[in-house]
């Protein structure tokens, strides 16, 4: 891929300037604040030791999402007779794979930069530490330079989380390693049953993999409301993936054909491949933060409503803030404090607002409040699962699943959470419902295409509002 790069001209000129704005970090929430502050007419320098784009364009979200549609189209041709298609699966290429994926990060690392260098953005590739309120000290291939700058917007992302004892390498790998694999393993274990956890089981199993989830907690994706879960759940048992849940990790061994994972019931599980997905921890240590006054608490950095720190001029954005860890909250925020900054009075991002996405087969979408969270705020509350067994898109798809709705008794839609394939598509209109406070009769009143997917949004809404369709009332 290509890299960015100043020359000897631009850093010397770098030295000797105050930027409006100085970003150390340069993913999704470091360039996005980058680009906004730039189009606000703000002087921009934006540090980055690694790739432009973070996480998210290189280890996240784009190349986990072309593995998972890698692995779509796996299924189509594996299952093709159901739709009385004779095709069939003869083997998954893991090069062929990569390069698929490769490609689509590739084209968009080089879109990103283009952005960059035609926003006029000052970039300076290397390790950037605080060094003061308005200071950033990067270690550079032609050594150390200060960055200073009138504000200075922390946004130095999360890295895979591992567990205490456990050491990565050999059989035993993080998402970082998994997303090179050069074959599919027979057997895998992988331990979490969160997003990246159960995304990364789905594609495994769909490439042919015998996969068993260990989850610690009672149920798999457990910030979701409890029914995703429990169709979750009985989903991957229909696709043979072997979910333990309430089932705690002990510890692991490795030989040169087979890695072992002990719990601490004393069970054993002998796989090829050992998956650790225990989440990600905020990228903060030794990087200045706490001399130069930030707050932290359990590694996040501490920021008010505008992602504003105790120290005046610094601000954080992204997953070093404590909260939900999503490349759009990043941009959100990134955006946010760009216009902070510029002086435009931005209004402050409500997070049960922020749509959330697992991208596993079945998609689990949702936007606001479960059902357990509502009944803490709201108390009394009226929920309605529609079942995609009425809608007419849903069996031409061959999918399963739910829309479950949660209203304040008398109120509001304050939840909307769905199940099912191509369910993420339908969040945008969930999170306009939630986000505008409707009401199941504004909802109901809306025409919806058929047949589509999101068309059970729709009768959902209708069945609360006392109009059910295709649902039993």
């Amino acid at each position: 891929m290509p890299e960015n790069h100043l020359d000897s001209t631009q850093r010397d000129a770098t030295e000797g300037t105050t930027h409006d704005v100085v970003i150390l970090g340069g993913g999704s929430g470091g360039y996005a604040c980058a680009l906004r502050a730039a189009d606000l007419g703000l002087s921009v320098a934006l540090v980055e030791q690694g790739e432009l784009g973070g996480t998210c364009l290189h280890r996240g979200c784009i190349p986990t999402k072309a593995l998972l549609h890698a692995a779509e189209v796996a299924d189509n041709a594996r299952d093709g007779e159901r739709f009385g298609v004779r095709s069939s699966l003869e083997s998954i290429d893991m090069a062929g794979v990569h390069a698929y994926k490769d490609g689509v990060v590739g084209r968009l690392y080089k879109g990103l930069q283009g952005l960059v260098a035609a926003k006029g953005i000052t970039y300076v590739t290397g390790r950037g530490r605080l060094a003061g309120a308005h200071t950033i000290e990067v270690t550079t291939t032609d050594g150390t330079q200060v960055v200073r700058g009138r504000h200075v917007v922390l946004a130095t992302g999360s890295y895979a989380r591992t567990l205490p004892g456990l050491e990565i390498g050999g059989r035993i790998m993080t998402s970082d390693q998994a997303l090179r694999l050069e074959s599919v393993p027979d057997r895998v274990v992988v331990l979490g049953g969160g997003v990246i956890g159960v995304e990364f089981a789905s594609v495994l199993r769909s490439f042919g993999a015998e996969v068993t989830v260990v989850e610690a907690l009672p149920r798999l994706v457990a910030a979701e409301d409890e029914a995703m879960s429990k169709h979750l759940e009985r989903a991957f048992r229909k696709r043979k993936i072997t979910v333990r849940t309430g089932a705690r990790f002990a510890s692991a061994s490795q030989t040169d054909d087979a890695v072992t994972v002990t719990l601490e019931d004393g069970s054993t599980l002998e796989a090829d491949l050992l998956l650790v997905a225990v989440g990600r921890g905020p990228v903060t240590d030794d990087l200045g933060y706490e001399e130069a006054g930030i707050t932290l608490e359990r590694g996040h950095v501490v920021v008010d409503e505008l992602c504003r720190t105790a120290v005046d001029g610094v601000h954080a954005v992204g997953d070093i803030v404590a909260g939900l860890q999503l490349a759009h909250r990043g941009f959100a925020q990134g955006i946010l404090v760009a216009e902070d900054i510029a002086g435009l009075s931005p209004t402050p991002i409500v997070e049960s607002g922020i749509p959330r996405v697992t991208y596993c087969d079945p998609e689990i979408a949702s936007v606001g409040l479960t059902e357990a969270q509502a009944r803490e705020v709201h108390g009394d509350v009226e929920t309605i699962e529609y079942n995609l067994g009425g809608n007419g898109k849903s069996q031409i798809l061959q999918t399963q699943g739910v829309v479950k709705l949660v209203r304040a008794t008398g109120g509001p839609v304050v939840g909307v959470h769905m199940i099912g394939a191509r369910m993420g598509e339908q969040v945008g209109e969930a999170q306009l419902i939630v986000g505008w406070e409707a009401w199941p009769e504004d909802v109901a009143a809306l025409i919806h295409a058929h047949p589509t997917q999101n068309e059970a949004l729709g009768e959902a809404h209708m069945a609360l509002a006392g109009k059910p369709l295709h649902a039993h009332g």
